[in-house]
């Protein structure tokens, strides 16, 4: 016989406890989620480049009235009858953030896992001290410039001759030339060697290592010289002498070209106008109806250059419906690998070779034989 006591105290079932993982991963999310909202508010040194609009220089383009008008034009006597039906595009990188607003740190992080968009540190794109306004100041200059070189190359392509000059734009107020040269100042030798280039200029001012060098110049037709003594600075981490000068080449165009592009800057267009003014001044079609896309900055003897954003202006030129493209040879360690479905890229060093390659689609030749970007 069993006995039971009568003041039977009943027990609860014990409680389900979590296991330790399961607390550790519930904090550990929790703090990832307080932690990225945080980051959501500070700042970043960094700025995200991706693909910007596409201007068919062929074409035309609102102007600063809001008015449709040509892209590239010269006056009628120079028009050549160009028939040209396709496109030959420039492009352009946009830059999301600035110095005074840097993208959120999930702007960045959706970048980075974009193929068409690049996270690129700040100091890059903005140097210390330069400010938004400074920067677009200086790259409306550098279009201005391009626009410039562009027409001299394409006219002397065209045969014209095309007289320039090397010309004092601005002067650095605690620079070695203030108040010995003055802006619009044509310079034309240095220790009694003629110049004909800024090149020419940068190259004889190293040459005298911090030396006193004799400037020729003229000013309002009158030929005259000055004595300088460069100063030394730091330029990217090198020691340079500088007259403290910016100086801008002029040029006498034969024919009064016209290049109309409002909030643009930089001058990675310029081979794309120069192909755009020779098409206008060439009769027939120099594109054969296709849609041909590139970029490259030109000087006045038909040098392509390299530019930024490479990446980004070949995903434009292909969500634009490009299906060609022209790149600057020296840009082509970054197109290798970067090239997007259903484009296809010839790489250039002149102006001349970009013809070639024009000339080449359009008469359906060998493709094969054309230079291209490798690995």
């Amino acid at each position: 016989m069993t006995l039971f006591d009568e003041n039977v105290s009943v027990v609860p079932a014990p409680r389900q406890r979590w296991r330790r993982g399961t607390v550790v991963g519930v904090w550990s999310l929790t703090v990832a989620v307080i932690v990225l909202f945080v980051m959501t508010f500070l700042p970043s040194a960094y700025v995200i480049q991706q693909p910007g609009p596409v201007y068919n220089t062929l074409g035309t383009t609102a102007s600063a009235d809001g008015q449709q008008v040509p892209l590239i034009s010269v006056p009628e006597g120079d028009e050549k009858d160009s028939t040209s039906t396709g496109q030959l595009d420039l492009l352009t990188v946009q830059v999301s953030g600035n110095r005074e607003h840097t993208p959120s740190w999930i702007e960045l992080a959706s970048a980075w896992f974009d193929r068409s968009r690049a996270v690129v540190p700040i100091d890059r794109i903005f140097p210390a001290g330069q400010s938004t306004e400074q920067r677009n100041t200086e790259n409306a200059a550098l279009m201005t410039d391009s626009q410039l070189e562009a027409s001299a190359a394409a006219l002397r392509e065209l045969g014209y001759d095309v007289p320039q000059q090397i010309a004092v734009g601005t002067i650095d107020d605690s620079g070695a030339a203030k108040d010995k040269l003055q802006q619009n100042d044509v310079l034309t030798s240095v220790d009694g060697t003629a110049v004909s280039s800024i090149d020419d200029v940068r190259a004889a001012v190293q040459k005298a290592a911090g030396q006193a060098v004799t400037v020729g110049y003229e000013r309002d037709g009158t030929a005259s010289t000055v004595q300088i003594t460069p100063r030394q600075t730091e330029v990217d981490g090198q020691a340079q002498y500088l007259l403290g000068v910016g100086l801008m080449m002029t040029f006498d165009l034969p024919v009064d070209v016209k290049i109309q592009l409002n909030d643009v800057g930089g001058p990675s267009a310029g081979m794309m106008f120069a192909l755009g003014i020779i098409d206008k001044m060439s009769p027939g079609d120099l594109t054969g109806g296709q849609h041909i896309a590139g970029t490259g900055t030109i000087d006045a003897d038909g040098n392509v250059g390299p530019i930024g954003g490479i990446r980004q202006k070949l995903y434009g030129a292909r969500d634009a419906g490009a299906t060609w493209f022209l790149a600057p040879e020296a840009n082509c360690n970054e197109v290798v690998g970067h090239v997007p479905d259903g484009i296809r890229v010839f790489s250039t060093s002149t102006l001349k070779q970009s013809l070639t390659v024009l000339e080449t689609i359009r008469d359906g030749g060998d493709l094969d034989a054309l230079p291209t970007c490798t690995s």
